[in-house]
């Protein structure tokens, strides 16, 4: 047997785990490998979650795409066909729908999942091969707000500015909107670590969650309201006398707009736009602003709003006011949910970056990763749309109409996600690579089955800004073909046949040049250190440095090296309940299944522990709906319908309900939920919608 040393294929942990071959026949039927702890690993030291035991149960075959699969137009059934003739479609379609409309009505949609090596050459095609502006990715729909945030207070986007290892040294923690008991299970011993050392956990949600019960103290706000609370814990902070006014003369400017604004959110008020009573405000802005060292870390909760990125900058107000931030133990962070969320963004998948967290608009950064990729900056396209924008205009005029998915599932994860599934049935072409054949890829003209994370190397992204490697430890099947194989050989198709290697060491090596001088600069990581140093954080401008565990404890990010305050206000959700929908929506996760589904609903194991979709109602509701446990319910928003069993429980505000969004059919969360946009991330608003809720007899269309 050996063991091969990598990282767990889901959330950005990036938790290390060996993966040991199996010897043939003693397990038949079985996967070649098995999951193994890596104790030295120092993120979770061995520790693994249900997702990250069983991650090996999605090599098998019955779960697998085997080979290229192509839509006969005669019957509509997707039939196996060789890679040559796929690859061909796709080309001669891609080449046709651009010559018949422009560059233009070409897209590309990404995924979070994907790794460095692969978002970087994916970011490429569209630019260089393709030539359209048209690439974004499901990461627009994990933290984009408080990526946005943090550009504009601190100058700079990684989801942690310090170690994991930080949490436990902390004071006090505001954990705003996440749920990492569930999300992220290894994470909570660095909570319960903080708390034995004496620091205090306070918990922002409207359910009292997993990790809700082990707080301090817990905030249950109504969905939609967070951007008051947080404005309330100031004017708590300004009132009481609690601020660190020597933090905020010599590291930061604009305090004054915030506390302006902060004024208009006095207790009383907060309470009554919240529900969370005065003496709890007053509790938590003393408990934080007294403890010597601090953090507000915030997740989809706060974040997925369309009012995301201001309610994140509200957060870091209260940051910046006690002097949490840029000291050790202190600061700011986001608990990013995708597995390379962080790297996705940085080299190429946004609609509106280069590599390096370069802006696609400045001259400088367009010259400089041209210069690497051999072509005039002129010939680089203008930033494109968000990720909902591009699916929102699929096969509209104006819009793409041939769009090339790689490792998304829209069809489940997208908000008003049966306006996204008509868009894409509208396409002239729609291409999608997976893994399997997920709700997306059965709508698909032409599949490709990608190799996944086991059976290739490549580099991933933590919410750390740690820069790991994921090593393959056996070979695809036969008739899987890489990410990186697909891109190649469609660039030559395209008459693109230089530029495009399938040796993911190759295509890193060209990542470091494009990153080096970079916000993300990876300049100085290379495989063979990355395999040394268990990770390395960037930035690393070279060889000789130590990576950059630890940001802004000299200085920001910003030209002037303050952190910038922001006067922002509340105001309510782009839609509130009303005398038809009465009721709050909002959604999320459960620990057994992973965003779409499309891997871990394949998993046994897994579905049973959470074998499908259900809706979330107080007791009081119940009643008043006349609904027992387990009976099936129709929740209707403005958008659609969806049915699942009731699960009654306390944990949750009488005026909200909670869906998970991991399945597809009936029972399809984000059916309900709605697209409106933050003006500047673009992220829709998947945590707040108005609902009504009743009995139902029948479930509703899938």
């Amino acid at each position: 047997m050996t063991t091969t040393d990598t990282h767990c294929p889901y959330c950005a942990l990036q938790c290390g785990m060996g993966l040991r071959t199996v010897a043939p026949g003693d397990t038949p039927g079985a996967p070649a490998v098995e999951v193994v702890e890596r104790p030295g690993f120092p993120v979770n030291r061995g520790a693994l979650c249900g997702k990250g035991q069983n991650a090996a149960a999605v090599l098998a075959g019955a779960a697998r795409l085997s080979a290229p699969l192509l839509r006969d137009p005669r019957t509509g059934t997707l039939e196996e066909v060789s890679w040559e003739r796929a690859l061909d479609r796709v080309a001669a379609g891609l080449g046709d729908v651009a010559a018949r409309h422009g560059r233009e009505a070409v897209g590309v949609f990404g995924g979070g999942g994907l790794t460095n090596e692969k978002a970087y050459l994916l970011g490429k095609f569209a630019r260089v091969v393709l030539r359209t502006p048209y690439i974004d990715y499901n990461g627009r729909f994990c933290m984009s707000s408080a990526a946005a945030a943090s550009r504009a207070a601190f100058g700079v986007d990684r989801g942690l500015p310090f170690p994991l290892e930080d949490i436990a040294t902390a004071g006090c923690v505001i954990l705003a909107g996440g749920n990492p008991a569930e999300t992220m299970p290894p994470a909570l011993r660095y909570f319960t670590g903080m708390r034995e050392n004496g620091g205090r956990l306070i918990v922002v949600d409207p359910r009292r969650t997993r990790t809700a019960r082990h707080a301090d103290l817990h905030l249950s706000p109504a969905p939609g309201t967070d951007l008051a609370l947080a404005s309330g814990l100031l004017h708590v902070v300004i009132a009481d006398g609690l601020l660190d006014r020597e933090f905020i003369a010599d590291r930061t400017t604009g305090f004054e707009e915030a506390r302006a604004a902060a004024m208009a959110h006095w207790p009383e008020r907060v309470e009554e736009l919240t529900g969370v009573p005065v003496p709890q405000l007053r509790e938590a802005a003393h408990l934080f602003a007294g403890a010597e060292t601090g953090m507000v870390l915030t997740a989809r909760g706060s974040e997925q709003h369309s009012k995301g990125t201001d309610t994140v900058r509200a957060w870091i107000n209260l940051c910046l006011a006690t002097g949490k931030a840029g000291r050790p133990g202190s600061g700011f962070g986001c608990l990013t949910g995708q597995g390379n969320g962080q790297g996705g963004r940085e080299h190429g998948q946004k609609s509106d970056q280069l590599p390096g967290y370069r802006s696609l608009t400045d001259p400088r950064a367009r010259a400089h990763v041209a210069g690497v990729w051999g072509v005039d900056p002129d010939d680089l396209p203008g930033p494109g749309v968000s990720g909902y924008e591009l699916l929102d205009r699929a096969g509209t005029a104006g819009g793409v109409r041939a769009l090339l998915v790689m490792g998304s599932n829209p069809v489940v994860s997208a908000p008003h996600a049966s306006h996204v599934t008509d868009r894409l049935r509208s396409l002239d072409l729609l291409v999608v690579s997976d893994v399997v054949l997920s709700e997306t890829a059965a709508l698909a003209d032409v599949v490709l089955p990608s190799a996944q994370w086991a059976e290739e190397t490549g580099t991933m992204t933590s919410l750390e800004g740690r820069v790991i490697l994921r090593r393959a430890a056996v070979a695809p099947p036969e008739g899987v073909r890489s990410d990186l194989y697909v891109l190649k050989e469609l660039a030559a198709r395209l008459g693109v046949g230089r530029g495009f290697p399938d040796e993911p060491e190759e295509v890193f090596e060209e990542l470091r040049r494009a990153s080096a001088g970079g916000v993300a600069d990876y300049a100085g990581i290379s495989y063979a250190r990355i395999g040394a140093e268990d990770g390395v954080f960037w930035p690393c401008p070279d060889a000789a440095h130590p990576g950059t565990p630890r940001l802004f404890l000299e200085r920001f990010g910003t030209p002037d090296g303050r952190a910038r305050f922001a006067g922002v206000v509340h105001r309510p959700p782009a839609e509130e309940t009303d005398a038809r929908f009465p009721l709050y929506l909002t959604t999320g996760r459960v620990g057994s299944q992973y965003q779409s589904g499309a891997q871990t609903r394949r998993v046994p194991a897994l579905n049973a522990a959470a074998p499908g979709p259900f809706v979330e109602l107080h007791p009081w509701l119940a009643d008043r709906l006349g609904v027992g446990e387990g009976q099936l319910v129709a929740v209707t928003s403005r958008r659609g319908r969806a049915t699942a069993p009731a699960r009654i429980t306390d944990a949750i505000r009488p005026d909200t309900v909670f869906m998970p969004f991991h399945w597809p059919g009936p029972g399809r969360a984000n059916t309900l939920t709605n697209p409106a946009l933050d003006p500047e991330s673009r992220m829709p608003e998947f945590k707040v919608c108005a609902v009504r809720v009743e009995r139902a007899t029948e479930e509703a269309p899938s």
